[in-house]
C-alpha cells in the first residue's frame, strides 16, 4: 500500500473531539492532560507538524504520526478586495479545491451590533442542488467535507494572520493572542445540512473551550431548504443561528431558479422554521440575492415582508454577484434601495448588503471555477 492510500485510509487528528482523543490517549496509557497539550497544538499554535509539540514525548506523537494524520489546506490563491474583504482558495489533500471568505466588520451580517470579522466557510466540493444562479454547483457535487477540513478552514485563516503563511518556523512559541476570525457563517460552497453530521461536528470542535472557542450564537448556518435537516437543527442543544436562502417568496419564483422547492415548497419550508423558533427562540434570517428582472420587482417586496413577519424574521437583501457563464445579472443601485424601502415601510427588518467582495469574484464557487478552468487551458 504506497503512502497515498494509507494517507487516505487515517483519520485527521482535527475530526477528533477532546473525548475520543482522551478515549484513544487512555487506550494508549497516556494520561488525560496530554489530550489538553495536543489541542492546545492544534487550534492556539496553529500547528501543521507534530515535531513541534515539544511537550508530547516522542513516544506519543509517533504514535499518533502511525494512526492520524494532521493535514492543512494550501493556499492556492488569496485575494483582497478594495473594501477587505479576502477569499481564500484552498487545495485539499486530494487535490480538489473549495473557498472561504473573510468578511469585515459589518452591521448588516447575521449577528446584532459589529460582525468584526466573519468567516464564510464551505461545506461540500461543489454542490448537488443545482440553484440556477450559483457557481457552486456549475462543476456538479464531487463530495462532502470530513469535519476537519471544515474545522481547518477557520485554522487556516487564523495561520495566515500569525504569520503571513504557512510555515512552522515559530510554532512552538506563544500562541497568538489576536483572533481573525470572530464569527463564522456556514454559507460557502455546497449544502450545509446535506452534510449534516460532519458539520455538526466540527461545529462543536469550534464552539468548544478546547477548540476555537468561537460563541454558538456567533455560528450561523445556511440551508436552501431542507425542511427535515432544519427540524434536526432544532433539536440540537447548541444555539446555533439559523439563515434561509430564500432568494423567493413565492413557490413560483423559487421553482424556477431553487430545484429544492420542488421537494421542500414554502409551506414545509415555513413550517420547518417555526419549529426551530419554537424550539430555540431565535430569530431567523431570510437571505435574499436581488437578481435582475428574476425576483427584485417591487411586486416581490409584499410576500417577502409578509413572510418575514409571519416568521419573525429579519431580511438580509444581497444584490446578486455575476457569475461567468450564467445569464442573470445584478440589479442597479436603485432598484436594491427601492426594494429595501419597500420593505422597511412595510414594518420589517431589513438590511441590504453593500459591496462586499465584488471585485473578488466573491460568490460562491466562483473563484475555483476560475482557476480550474486556468490550469486546465493548454499552454
Amino acid at each position: 500500500m504506497d503512502a497515498t492510500m494509507t494517507l487516505n485510509l487515517l483519520k485527521d487528528v482535527k475530526s477528533l473531539e477532546r473525548d475520543e482523543v482522551v478515549a484513544q490517549f487512555k487506550a494508549w496509557g497516556e494520561p488525560a492532560y496530554r489530550a489538553d497539550q495536543l489541542m492546545q497544538w492544534l487550534y492556539q499554535h496553529h500547528s501543521t507538524n507534530w515535531q513541534v509539540m515539544a511537550n508530547l514525548p516522542l513516544s506519543l506523537r509517533k504514535k499518533l504520526e502511525e494512526q492520524y494524520t494532521l493535514q492543512s489546506l494550501v493556499p492556492v490563491r488569496v485575494q483582497g478586495s478594495r473594501d477587505t474583504t479576502q477569499k481564500f482558495l484552498w487545495r485539499l489533500g486530494d487535490g480538489n479545491l473549495i473557498e472561504s471568505v473573510l468578511i469585515p466588520a459589518n452591521p448588516a451580517l447575521y449577528s446584532e451590533g459589529s460582525d468584526r470579522h466573519t468567516l464564510c466557510v464551505s461545506t461540500q466540493v461543489g454542490c448537488a442542488y443545482g440553484c440556477k444562479f450559483c457557481a457552486s454547483g456549475l462543476d456538479g457535487w464531487k463530495r462532502n467535507l470530513e469535519p476537519h477540513e471544515i474545522v481547518e478552514q477557520i485554522v487556516a485563516v487564523e495561520r495566515l494572520g500569525d504569520r503571513g503563511g504557512t510555515s512552522d518556523e515559530n510554532q512552538a512559541g506563544e500562541p497568538s493572542k489576536t483572533r481573525l476570525v470572530d464569527n463564522i457563517v456556514v454559507m460557502g460552497m455546497g449544502e450545509p445540512l446535506a452534510n449534516y453530521d460532519h458539520l455538526i461536528k466540527a461545529l462543536r470542535i469550534l464552539n468548544a473551550p478546547y477548540g476555537m472557542g468561537i460563541g454558538a450564537r456567533k455560528i450561523t448556518i445556511s440551508t436552501s431548504g431542507l425542511a427535515p435537516r432544519i427540524r434536526q437543527l432544532a433539536a440540537e442543544p447548541m444555539q446555533f443561528r439559523l439563515a434561509i436562502s430564500l432568494h423567493g417568496a413565492t413557490d413560483a419564483v423559487r421553482n424556477k431558479i431553487m430545484p429544492v422547492n420542488r421537494k421542500y415548497p414554502l409551506a414545509e419550508l415555513v413550517s420547518a422554521c417555526r419549529d426551530y423558533q419554537r424550539a430555540k427562540g431565535r430569530m431567523i434570517t431570510l437571505e435574499y440575492i436581488l437578481i435582475a428582472g428574476v425576483n427584485d420587482a417591487l411586486d416581490q417586496a409584499r410576500p417577502l415582508a409578509n413572510l418575514a413577519r409571519n416568521l419573525h424574521a429579519k431580511i438580509n437583501l444581497i444584490p446578486y454577484n455575476k457569475v461567468e457563464g450564467l445569464p442573470w445579472e445584478r440589479p442597479s443601485v436603485e432598484t436594491c434601495e427601492n426594494f429595501l424601502q419597500n420593505l422597511l415601510g412595510a414594518g420589517v427588518t431589513a438590511t441590504l448588503r453593500r459591496e462586499k467582495g465584488h471585485d473578488i469574484d466573491a460568490a460562491c464557487g466562483q473563484l475555483r471555477l476560475k482557476v480550474e478552468k486556468e490550469t486546465q487551458t493548454p499552454a
